[in-house]
């Protein structure tokens, strides 16, 4: 069985016409969990990797368990307030509205290697902000890798525009 085939889809939800795609399906799965682990560790094959960003929440799931496999630190990418020490932030927008990420400001020295993770990628609105305050603090980005690509929403296109290495493991693409 694929990895694509362990995640249930939720027909409207959050609201009707979404198609949610939902990967505790996948997670909680014991076969499946370490077939992505497998895979995102394959994925980086050749790659000097210092640090690995996730994006709150599941990017903490599979960027801690790729971290530890790859040996190299973990940076979590966090909403507001929820960092206890010094903190860079990064605005970016939504449908309707804006939202903020933030990472703590010595989380990442000049220089280092750094692979943003995330469980799915959709619009590209978190990672593309992700991507920016990494930058920022003089990490050097070396892979955007996600679990799920949903490429009709032009995210993956996005981070690819902009000239950075793309991982997936799977996709929905117009279902």
């Amino acid at each position: 069985m694929s990895i694509k085939s362990r995640i249930r889809t939720v027909p409207d939800h959050p609201k009707p016409g979404i198609q949610f795609r939902d990967i505790t399906t996948l997670m909680q799965d014991p076969v499946g969990m370490r077939l992505t682990v497998e895979m995102l560790v394959k994925s980086c094959d050749g790659v000097r990797i210092d640090k690995v960003a996730g994006i709150e929440a599941r990017g903490f799931i599979f960027g801690g368990a790729l971290a530890h496999q790859i040996q190299a630190g973990f940076v979590p990418v966090r909403k507001p307030g929820k960092l206890p020490w010094k903190t860079l932030g990064q605005d970016y927008a939504l449908e309707y509205g804006t939202d903020r990420i933030e990472i703590h400001s010595d989380a990442i020295l000049e220089g280092e290697n750094v692979l943003l993770i995330d469980d799915l990628i959709a619009t590209g609105g978190t990672a593309l902000a992700s991507i920016d305050i990494i930058e920022r603090v003089g990490g050097k980005i070396v892979g955007c890798t996600f679990v799920v690509d949903l490429p009709d929403l032009g995210g993956s296109r996005r981070i690819a525009e902009r000239g950075y290495r793309l991982t997936t493991l799977c996709s929905f693409e117009g279902e």
